[in-house]
């Protein structure tokens, strides 16, 4: 073989090493995932240690039911609204659906009553306000320690089947929710189309995103934690969210607790599966910041399209509106979040 022919060879060899197609995710998802499995497992007892560290229970009152939400004031409305500079809005929400698959086991009813010359209606309910196909916002009436919610409050007594919850309801928050919101694109960060199943989420991890996007959250503030599921169902089809998810790893808790964060929104609860060792479970950071911190937690949001519209801007902040339903006694609220940029 001639030099030339060798060294066109070579050429080709190098190229198709280059352009190799390698499945999404898959070989940044090995690194990601040895990086993860070298993350400390919060013990139990640091947890327990924290349920009086770090509670916010009495901060706001003996009589408080708003929790961080006490930090929202009128002044950060305002500073808020003043975000917007184009008045373009995108929703938060999963679009609702009436099939149950594997990711939504619980859809909605819906059916349409009249349809006549003169008008229609229709009706619309929620099997499952908490399930897994529903974009809600959780009243502090849906978690407990121990028997406790938010406040200290005794959900044995105040909270029933028969009366539903007499205190931390959803009526709350009738009036909205209105302040700044942030996204943390961790996918972005990465370099990847979504983040793998069991993959946590750390405080290095928010604060590269934080020196990345040159925004972070603080006192009063909505904060959005992307993983990518909405991607990764885009790529491999419908999944069962309880058993494969990303999620912030529970030693998120003391940073969210120095922030003072009001507002916490994720497209699943928790990571899933487990690491073997971890005593504490998947949601630990949801239950503790609804239960201890009193923060305002969006469940089951789609952020794709936010962050779309953050990277196409280069902001990755924005006014944030959620209108939760003024129900009763109720322990959440399917809810549509609006982020205007």
């Amino acid at each position: 073989m001639s030099r030339v022919s060798f060294g066109w060879s070579l050429l080709v060899v190098c190229l198709a090493a280059m352009f190799a197609v390698v499945p999404r995710g898959a070989e940044q998802g090995s690194t990601i995932q040895d990086e993860t499995a070298e993350l400390p497992l919060v013990t139990q007892a640091e947890f327990d240690g924290w349920m009086t560290e770090l509670s916010n229970w009495g901060r706001w009152g003996p009589d408080d039911e708003l929790g961080a939400l006490n930090l929202v004031t009128p002044e950060k409305k305002t500073e808020a609204a003043r975000l917007v500079t184009e008045g373009f809005s995108v929703s938060l929400a999963s679009t609702a659906t009436t099939e149950a698959t594997v990711d939504n086991p619980c859809p909605i009813t819906w059916e349409m009553v009249r349809a006549t010359r003169t008008g229609a209606s229709d009706t619309i309910g929620y099997p499952c306000i908490h399930g897994p196909g529903t974009t809600h916002l959780d009243a502090f009436a849906h978690i407990f320690f121990d028997g406790k919610m938010w406040n200290g409050y005794d959900a044995v007594d105040l909270v029933t089947v028969e009366g539903g919850a007499a205190k931390n309801s959803i009526l709350n928050m009738k009036n909205g929710i209105v302040t700044r919101g942030v996204l943390y694109d961790i996918p972005r960060l990465k370099g990847v189309p979504y983040l793998q199943p069991g993959e946590r989420i750390s405080v290095a991890d928010l604060e590269a995103w934080e020196a990345q996007s040159g925004v972070k959250v603080g006192p009063g503030d909505a904060m959005f934690i992307r993983w990518g599921r909405w991607a990764r169902q885009e790529d491999i089809g419908p999944f069962d969210t309880g058993a494969e998810a990303a999620g912030p790893d529970n030693a998120v808790i003391p940073w969210l607790r120095e922030r003072d964060v009001a507002v916490i929104g994720w497209e699943t609860p928790g990571y899933a599966p487990s690491p073997e060792g971890d005593e504490l479970g998947r949601l630990a950071v949801h239950n503790f910041a609804l239960t201890m911190l009193g923060m305002q937690l969006i469940d089951r949001g789609d952020f794709d399209a936010l962050a779309e519209a953050a990277a196409a801007r280069g902001r990755w902040e924005f006014m944030l509106t959620i209108a939760p339903l003024p129900i009763p006694n109720g322990t959440g609220s399917p809810v549509n979040p609006i982020a205007i940029f």
